[in-house]
């Protein structure tokens, strides 16, 4: 008698997880497509706005303006500057839509930092982000800032706050697809010591692991379930036992579409306006 082959049905779960990445990949190619063009644009450090700083000491940050009613904050009550750092081999243009989106939102103070494509220690780029975010302070009479850190941006900015004293001047610190407890994605990139530097095994993970019952930012970290830099993709997350955190899931996209997708540049106004956040807490944001 003859037996007919047998097969196994598609799996409904792994075909929907099939699906949901073959867009999240469509939508990266495109995204890296528009990047390439935008690139040029960002070469360059951005220009700074004159302005004298306010006299004696920098105050402390005022609350957030109200606009709900479509009034723009008053002055001396406008929100703390937001400090744009991007990620490896980037520059500043990767946050023209999230720069334009704050913007559009009532957020006065923009910056963007550029640190060169030829750094080779997050730590001597968080020692030039301390710098900038001081000029920054001293410019503006904002005692604070927050930053916005995509990808390695964000390790170099929690290095600043965490092991420079940084957390003195960063209020919140949201962080995007940031390999905080290290990526083992690419082994073969490892030739560059900033790669290295963003494996588990590093000495600048290592000390981002120590203590720091001190630190007064908050940090808000956006990881992606297909974020195919991020191996696992939980180390995305901050999980310092020290550290005030929250970490929020995005579903539907992957590691480029972080600074550029509206979900995210909302979730994103959402965390530079809250005050207070418990630490641990956890929310999601779909954009499938």
């Amino acid at each position: 008698m003859r037996v007919p082959p047998f097969s196994i049905p598609p799996c409904p779960a792994r075909l929907r997880l099939s699906g949901a990445l073959l867009r999240a990949t469509a939508l990266e190619l495109a995204i890296l497509a528009g990047h390439l063009v935008l690139y040029p644009s960002g070469i360059a450090q951005e220009r700074r706005r004159g302005g004298a700083p306010a006299p004696g000491p920098a105050p402390e940050p005022p609350e957030a303006a109200d606009l709900a009613t479509g009034a723009l904050p008053a002055a001396g009550r406008d929100r703390p500057p937001v400090v744009l750092l991007h990620g490896f081999v980037d520059n500043r243009s990767v946050f023209v839509v999230l720069r334009r989106s704050l913007a559009r939102h009532g957020w006065r103070h923009l910056e963007s930092l550029n640190y060169s494509p030829l750094t080779c220690d997050i730590r001597t780029a968080a020692e030039l982000l301390g710098r900038h975010v001081e000029e920054i302070c001293d410019r503006t009479g904002h005692a604070r800032v927050d930053v916005v850190g995509h990808s390695l941006g964000g390790l170099i900015a929690r290095y600043y706050v965490q092991r420079l004293g940084g957390d003195v001047r960063v209020r919140t610190l949201v962080t995007l697809g940031t390999p905080h407890t290290g990526t083992s994605v690419a082994p073969p990139m490892s030739a560059h010591p900033l790669v290295r530097q963003m494996r588990p095994d590093s000495d600048v993970i290592e000390e981002l692991r120590r203590p720091a019952s001190s630190c007064r930012t908050r940090f808000v970290s956006f990881w992606s379930d297909l974020d195919q830099l991020m191996l696992p993709v939980t180390t995305a997350c901050v999980s310092h036992p020290d550290l005030i955190a929250q970490n929020i899931r995005v579903t539907g996209i992957g590691h480029l579409a972080l600074p550029v997708h509206p979900a995210v540049a909302a979730g994103i106004r959402t965390a530079l306006e809250e005050q207070d956040t418990a630490a641990g807490t956890s929310d999601a944001v779909s954009v499938a």
